[in-house]
């Protein structure tokens, strides 16, 4: 009796411990994003883009910067052929070839890459719409928000 007594508590405080009460609505099951930078997948005809915590950064000159890393997962190649913030077309330089696992990074101490615009025409905390044209995977829109050069983001410059 005692063996099934022994059995049954620690069944009992397995379930317990490990959370399989809390139900569909448990704290885990809804996750929330917790960068400020948007993602998105470009995944069609055979394409696998990344887009990675992506956002724009305002100067102080009223110019924006793109902060985030696009990824391809692909064996084929596929390249970056531009890039528009807020319909304008941004100055990119840097690498714009995307080789499978190699990831193209804005900005940063392992930045490969670099899109301004000179006249942003937009504010801090607003979102703005952010193109990116691609030679195999076509084209992904995203709204990324909009933040101001300081904190992390204070030695980002145009």
């Amino acid at each position: 009796m005692r063996r099934v007594l022994t059995a049954l508590l620690i069944a009992t405080l397995t379930v317990s411990l490990s959370g399989c009460g809390a139900g569909l609505n448990a704290e885990t099951r809804n996750l929330k994003q917790v960068t400020d930078g948007v993602e998105a997948t470009v995944n069609t005809d055979g394409n696998n883009i990344k887009v990675v915590n992506l956002l724009v950064v305002e100067t102080a000159q009223g110019a924006g910067v793109i902060v985030g890393t696009l990824v391809n997962s692909m064996d084929q190649e596929d390249a970056l052929l531009g890039l528009a913030i807020n319909g304008q077309i941004a100055t990119v330089t840097g690498t714009s070839t995307l080789a499978k696992n190699t990831p193209v990074i804005f900005e940063g101490p392992s930045a490969n890459a670099k899109a301004v615009v000179p006249v942003l025409g937009a504010k801090a905390g607003q979102r703005v719409q952010v193109t990116m044209f691609f030679a195999r995977a076509g084209q992904v829109t995203v709204q990324a928000i909009i933040r101001d050069q300081r904190d992390t983001y204070a030695g980002i410059t145009a």
